[in-house]
Formats: C-alpha cells, sequence, structure tokens
C-alpha cells in the first residue's frame, strides 16, 4: 500500500541512491512484485496467492552482506500447496552497476544458504526431529538495470577451471534474470502490467531527449486503462514517473517531460500540481536566481573569492525561495478556499533548506490546509 512515508523517502532520496530506493520501491509493491514474476516465470506467478504476500526481514544476512547489496525477500504461499509445501521465498538481488559480476551465481547461493539456515535454526533450538524439517524453496530473481551487456552466465561452473568428470559435483539452480535495458518493450509490456511500461520509460533513462519523449507518451498511453481500474496504482505509477525524471534527466528536460507527464493522460489534480508548480519554480527561479545573485555578489566583492562565495550564497539563497515559492503555490492551488497569506512570514522566516524542503513535499501530501498549518508549527517549534 503507497504511504506519504514512501513518497517522502522516494523524494528525498540523492539522484546517486534513486536506482536502487526507486526499485525497491517498486518491487515491495505486491502488483509489481507478480508482474516481475509473470514476466519471467508466468507459470509459477500464476500458482501463487499474492494477495498474502509478505515482506521478509533480511536482518539475519550477515553485517558484511547487508551493507553491500541491494536485496529483497518475499514469502508468498501457493493457491493450491500440494502436499506439505505450502509457500515458497522469492529473493531478489537488484544490481546497477553497469560492471557485470562473473560471481553472481556464488552471491546468489551464499544468500540462499543463508535463507535456509535462518529456517533451520528454531528447529534446531527446538529439538524438532531432524525428519520432519522442511526447508521453503527459493526462487531467485536478478534484476538488472546496468548500461553493460551482461554476458557472463549464471553458474558456479563459469568460476572454475573444471574437467568434464567433475562437473557433476558442483551445485546447480535456476536464475530468474531481468536486464531491464536489453529487454525488448514489448516483452516487457506482454503481461500488461504497469510495472511493464514503468521499466520502458526507465531502460530509456540515459537515452536522448526524443527517445525519452516517446518512451514516456507510449507509458502514458499503455496506462491509461489503469486510470479507471485502480486509481492508487495509476498514481503511484505516475509518481514514480514524476520522480524518474527529476533524478534521472537533465534540468533541461524537465519543463516538457512533466507537463507530457501531466496534460492529458491524468486527472489527478495533485500530480498536475505537483508537477508544474515544483518544477516550473524550480527550473526557472531556483538554481539561475541563485547562480546570477551569487555572481553580482561576488563582483561587489571584488575577488575571486568573493565571487565563488557569492555563487554559493546566492545558490543557497535560491533554492530557499525557490522552495518557498513553490510551497506557497502548491497550497494556493490544492486549497483555494484557504488564507494562505498569513503563513508566508513563517515560511519566509525558515532559515534552513531542508525543512524548507520538507515542507514543499508536505504541502503536496497533507489531507487539508489544517493539517499543514500543524506540520508547519511543529517545523518552527
Amino acid at each position: 500500500m503507497f504511504t506519504e512515508e514512501d513518497l517522502r523517502e522516494l523524494s528525498n532520496v540523492s539522484s546517486s541512491h534513486f536506482p536502487d530506493r526507486s526499485a525497491k520501491w517498486l518491487i515491495r509493491q505486491r502488483e509489481h512484485l507478480q508482474a516481475l514474476l509473470a514476466m519471467l516465470a508466468g507459470e509459477i506467478a500464476d500458482a501463487l496467492d499474492f494477495e498474502r504476500v509478505e515482506q521478509l526481514n533480511r536482518s539475519f544476512i550477515s553485517d558484511e552482506l547487508r551493507t553491500q547489496e541491494s536485496d529483497m525477500i518475499f514469502s508468498v504461499p501457493f493457491r493450491e500447496p500440494t502436499g506439505k509445501c505450502e509457500e515458497l521465498i522469492i529473493y531478489i538481488l537488484i544490481e546497477h552497476q553497469s560492471t557485470v559480476d562473473p560471481s553472481m551465481e556464488l552471491r546468489l547461493l551464499s544468500y540462499m544458504t543463508q535463507i535456509w539456515m535462518e529456517e533451520r535454526r528454531p528447529w534446531v533450538e527446538g529439538k524438532l526431529p531432524k525428519s520432519e524439517w522442511r526447508l521453503t524453496p527459493i526462487v531467485p530473481v536478478v534484476f538488472y538495470t546496468g548500461t553493460g551487456a551482461w554476458k557472463s552466465p549464471f553458474s558456479l561452473t563459469a568460476l572454475m577451471d573444471l574437467p568434464e568428470v567433475l562437473k557433476r559435483f558442483v551445485p546447480t539452480f535456476d536464475t530468474l534474470f531481468l536486464d531491464v535495458k536489453a529487454t525488448d518493450p514489448d516483452e516487457l509490456t506482454q503481461t500488461g502490467h504497469a510495472l511493464g511500461w514503468l521499466l520502458t520509460v526507465l531502460r530509456q533513462e540515459h537515452s536522448d531527449p526524443l527517445a525519452m519523449r516517446q518512451a514516456l507518451l507510449d507509458a502514458l498511453a499503455g496506462l491509461r486503462d489503469l486510470h479507471t481500474q485502480d486509481i492508487e496504482a495509476y498514481t503511484r505509477a505516475i509518481l514514480y514517473l514524476f520522480l524518474l525524471i527529476l533524478h534521472r534527466r537533465e534540468a533541461g528536460e524537465h519543463q516538457d517531460l512533466l507537463r507530457i507527464l501531466t496534460r492529458e493522460h491524468t486527472q489527478n489534480q495533485e500530480i498536475v500540481d505537483m508537477a508544474d508548480s515544483i518544477i516550473e519554480l524550480s527550473e526557472q527561479r531556483g538554481e539561475q536566481r541563485g547562480i546570477q545573485q551569487g555572481i553580482e555578489q561576488g563582483i561587489e566583492q571584488g575577488i575571486e573569492q568573493g565571487i565563488e562565495q557569492g555563487i554559493e550564497q546566492g545558490i543557497e539563497q535560491g533554492s530557499r525561495r525557490t522552495s518557498i515559492e513553490s510551497t506557497l503555490a502548491i497550497l494556493n492551488s490544492r486549497f483555494p478556499d484557504a488564507d494562505i497569506d498569513t503563513l508566508t512570514p513563517a515560511i519566509e522566516a525558515i532559515e534552513d533548506l531542508n525543512r524548507l524542503k520538507q515542507l514543499n513535499l508536505e504541502a503536496s501530501l497533507v489531507e487539508s490546509f489544517h493539517a499543514f498549518q500543524e506540520r508547519l508549527a511543529a517545523t518552527i517549534n
């Protein structure tokens, strides 16, 4: 379920961390997890009851690996359990680096073993008879969004100089693999799930402006039916595209892409207001005004150091002014009957840029003008 915390997390993250955070945000949504598995193993996806999916804690993964890896673990029950096998575990490893790791299969085996050892621990502590031990099957998935071609095989034997006669002693298992950038858009959208359309835009994140523009138009057309079928899922999809543009495209493209995003394919006024207000103000008034003010201040000081300091100060001042004006514009659009002007002095008195950015986000999320007044009061106090 989409929450305000999800959006804050995704909005506040740095651009360098956006690929990882946004992928996790997408996949932990039930419909997208189901769509991902449907793309890669339709028969397995059809047999599972995703309405009862549960994301598992990864605290049992070793501290060293937990800080190095971006992964997710889900437990999903079967619709019709066969025998004592009632569920399976989906282990998803998210890869963004363009340098392909030839040891991927070894890493996966290590994580899968740790999951099974965690299952085994309570059996040992509870002295459960070994004849009753039953490990849960694990389906490993690699979700790859890097730009480099993935040519390394998913095989432990690829890491060995192995005589043919010894190959039968090497553990083998299948790995589901999605290379987002190398997969044809028709394959991504074949199942009709929203995730596929979002990934068609993601695969163009570093492409030329025309290709990105066309991918966005195609995706919005593909998502159009979702608006009437599931408004919450539709809103989540549009917000993901909104943030993808902000984090992964050049600032000069933002205005055009965001207007495409909000022009005719969505009736969600909050998204329209957010895009028009935040992006237009940010691009036209923020950095440009800040840099100009900084140059002017630096010239007045008459020394090179003064110019540099002035630019920095001007950028910060421009960012503050942009954030303040954007917040007020969003409030005016969302709550036209409220007396927004009464808040201006309190907002302008806030010096901390991070607090102003947080208030800007709150303006788009709060359910009422009164709720925003309470958030503002808490920020000041």
